[in-house]
């Protein structure tokens, strides 16, 4: 079976500056089998409802703005899977979830920054899947639940968001010390997930210390919550990476291997 993978993207400028995040989701990809498609949640494509892109070239969005002119010049020329999404799309029905296929969505920067890292060559093609707003971690997990049984082999799920995320106190130099309270706050999930206790990380901006300033909006963590709820009971978590960037932006990346995954 393939791993599940939680990605924190950070910035639009993660795309241009990899920081250590970017060789280690590198070195994690070079280490994978193949994929059929890679099926990956961001943030930045909410909607009322969901859905699934169904593309077979989905365009490369530069949904940002004010940054360098280089940032906008990068493409990510990946092929769509609408064979698939159709398939995710019957399977979600059979398990109580309405869904529908958008041919027209391309990729955010939640997707395709992360994805130019952990397939550079572009030649696995991509489904992105989107965040219904109002949707509860708890929602969230049971989306993942659901897709847990869907072609563990072919397909690698992917959980685009951040570990924290509060643009409020946003740095603009990445070599600023971590803020306290951001570090404090991924250690209690590293710690948790070290244990295998998915439902406290799913509950973890109610349980986890200074949650609301890590996450002033849910809608970056709960892209791991949709990935745990596909891992189950794990047997391994790997921390792919840890680092905290521009002062409060942890860049912490997790792959899991799903239970008789080893071996």
């Amino acid at each position: 079976m393939l791993p599940v993978v939680f990605i924190s993207h950070g910035a639009p400028s993660f795309a241009l500056d990899p920081g250590s995040a970017g060789p280690a989701l590198t070195r994690f990809g070079s280490t994978l089998p193949k994929p059929a498609a890679v099926v990956v949640l961001s943030p930045h494509w909410q909607s009322q409802g969901l859905y699934l892109s169904s593309s077979s070239a989905p365009e490369t969005i530069h949904d940002f703005s004010g940054f360098p002119s280089a940032l906008y010049q990068l493409q990510y020329p990946v092929a769509g899977a609408p064979d698939i999404a159709a398939q995710l799309q019957q399977h979600l029905q059979q398990q109580g979830f309405s869904a529908g296929l958008n041919p027209n969505r391309g990729l955010d920067h939640g997707a395709w920054v992360p994805l130019r890292y952990l397939f550079p060559q572009a030649d696995v093609p991509v489904i992105q899947l989107s965040l219904p707003v109002r949707w509860s971690s708890r929602q969230l997990y049971q989306l993942g639940q659901a897709l847990a049984d869907f072609a563990p082999d072919q397909i690698l799920f992917v959980g685009s968001g951040s570990l924290t995320h509060n643009l409020y106190e946003f740095r603009a130099y990445a070599d600023e010390p971590a803020a306290a309270y951001a570090a404090e706050f991924s250690d209690w999930i590293a710690n948790r997930l070290s244990q295998n206790q998915a439902l406290q990380v799913v509950d973890a901006l109610e349980l986890a210390p200074h949650a609301k300033r890590a996450h002033p909006t849910d809608e970056h963590f709960l892209p791991l919550s949709f990935v745990l709820g596909i891992a189950g009971q794990y047997s391994i978590v790997q921390p792919l990476v840890r680092e905290i960037r521009h002062s409060m932006l942890s860049m912490d990346a997790y792959a899991f291997e799903r239970a008789g995954q080893e071996g």
